[in-house]
């Protein structure tokens, strides 16, 4: 029986241990990845620490990962069929970058990402250009690029040339919409308020909120972001038309002031990181205004969990953002934000992996000290082990 190296979680709350694990076999709409590169995220820290959303131990954890296709189940696209535009898996050949399945699978070890192999719905991978990526870069996609992506989808902003004519008059703050031009100068008076951009989610929100505005029949023509100091010129060169020190005591008065002396509204944020009051008083600035009045939600796709005692802001919706927890729609999701809008997306050159990757080790047994090192804190850049080359 073939086996593997893995970094098992043994316990609540006790590091990982490198055990060797049997190498399963995909199933039906599955791939085995030979692991190359792991990313790091919050909830990897989480979940090793107190247990979060494990059901039974020991079990394997991790969500990014990048490797090479090792084998593939029944029901896998392998090539071209009457014009099928892909994704494709070809085992042997294909690269590819996975968000990993193992919460949607009762953390059964052999979805998790922490480890040498790992099996992986293939809706849940995107094919990588045969160039130009590394798979350090590749590892810092899935998570980075579903979650600002979700978060558009749950807080109801349509997608890139998906906008209908409910979705532009929802958003439209004036009612004159004569004349084609001038509707669109009309329609296009909001900014999309990206709060805590130095983050990995933060900084891909910041991209996918670049081509939002790009988009001339959406109602956002400015992206502001949060970021320290040290950050900013980075998170302008992604997208962000304004960054705004969330360090200063009056970073809400200065965004909400920038916004008026520009003519928009704020009425959608996604809080990648950071504080949730600061988002709310910031849309808050804003409700009621618009042809709409006080029938206007404003919205929050927080990543990060909401507390139940979360202060509520009356005309202010928060949403947690988290992948439908049905399977057939859960799946269809990760098809499209990975197999379809990614693999556009890298392939034109419109977006890039963000931020940097930094390598804390090599093999899986570097995975707790580095798991260790982002929850003592890093900014702007994501922490990778390169498990194998």
């Amino acid at each position: 029986m073939a086996t593997h190296l893995a970094a098992v979680c043994v316990g609540k709350g006790r590091p990982f241990e490198v055990q060797t694990r049997p190498t399963p076999r995909p199933g039906p709409d599955e791939i085995l990845i030979e692991v190359k590169s792991v990313a790091f995220n919050p909830a990897d820290g989480q979940m090793r620490d107190s247990g979060l959303f494990i059901p039974n131990y020991p079990t394997v954890i991790g969500f990014d990962v990048s490797g090479l296709v090792l084998e593939v189940g029944e029901n896998v696209p392998i090539k071209a069929k009457n014009g099928d535009p892909g994704p494709f898996f070809q085992p042997g050949i294909t690269r590819v970058a996975a968000f990993a399945a193992s919460f949607w699978r009762a953390c059964d070890p052999g979805y998790g990402a922490f480890q040498e192999r790992c099996l992986v719905p293939w809706q849940h991978a995107v094919p990588l250009p045969d160039t130009g990526i590394s798979w350090n870069e590749a590892a810092t996609l899935p998570v980075a690029v579903e979650v600002p992506l979700n978060a558009w989808n749950i807080m109801g902003i349509p997608r890139v040339g998906e906008v209908n004519a409910s979705s532009i008059s929802t958003a439209s703050i004036g009612a004159d919409t004569s004349g084609e031009t001038q509707g669109i100068e009309k329609r296009k008076r909001e900014a999309l308020l990206i709060w805590g951009a130095s983050s990995s989610v933060g900084t891909m929100g910041v991209q996918t909120a670049r081509l939002l505005r790009e988009d001339r029949d959406s109602s956002f023509t400015a992206v502001y972001a949060t970021a320290g100091a040290a950050n900013q010129k980075y998170i302008e060169s992604l997208g962000a038309d304004r960054v705004f020190n969330y360090k200063e005591p009056q970073v809400v008065d200065s965004i909400i002031t920038m916004a008026r002396e520009d003519g928009l509204v704020i009425r959608h944020c996604f809080l990648a990181t950071g504080e949730l009051a600061p988002c709310q008083a910031v849309l808050k600035a804003f409700l009621g205004h618009g042809e709409e009045g006080e029938n206007q939600k404003a919205k929050i796709g927080s990543a990060p969990v909401v507390s139940p005692d979360a202060a509520e802001v009356h005309g202010i919706e928060t949403i947690f953002v988290l992948p439908s927890m049905d399977e057939e729609e859960r799946l269809a999701q990760f098809q499209y934000w990975l197999g379809t809008w990614l693999r556009e997306k890298l392939a034109n050159g419109t977006i890039r992996p963000s931020p940097e990757p930094r390598v804390v080790g090599k093999g899986v047994g570097a995975i707790n000290a580095g798991l260790d090192m982002l929850l003592r804190g890093v900014s702007c850049t994501k922490l990778v082990v390169e498990v194998a080359e």
